[in-house]
């Protein structure tokens, strides 16, 4: 009898939770990984766990994952991931993320963003 009731609590508590899925966010919306892109991330709640896809043409622009100070910069660390596809998914940690376009000039002309992740 008591394992009846344990199964029909158990039960009930699965269907009427609700899981959490990672959200998936295509940086720059449908204008994708552009100039001018810094400031999309703004309007955003991120969380561990979710993707941003970087949509852009290959050999045009590149997405670098730096630390807070080469972000505010704009500089590229010799040891900084570089994904160059053009359709590059990127998993977010916890805390703050940031990319920047390592092309000449690119991150000063708004190619960054910095996603906070609960």
């Amino acid at each position: 009898m008591n394992s009846i009731v344990a199964g029909i609590v158990l039960l009930s508590v699965l269907i009427h939770s609700s899981p959490a899925f990672a959200t998936s966010y295509t940086v720059g919306d449908a204008s994708g990984w552009k100039f001018n892109v810094a400031g999309w991330e703004n309007s955003k709640r991120f969380k561990a766990g979710d993707t941003l896809v970087f949509k852009y043409t290959p050999g045009t622009h590149n997405v670098v994952v730096v630390d807070k100070a080469s972000y505010d910069a704009c500089i590229v660390p010799g040891n900084a991931k570089t994904y160059a596809s053009g359709n590059d998914v990127v998993t977010l940690g916890k805390g703050s993320n940031y990319f920047i376009c390592g092309f000449t000039q690119h991150c000063a002309f708004g190619m960054k963003i910095a996603a906070n992740a609960a």
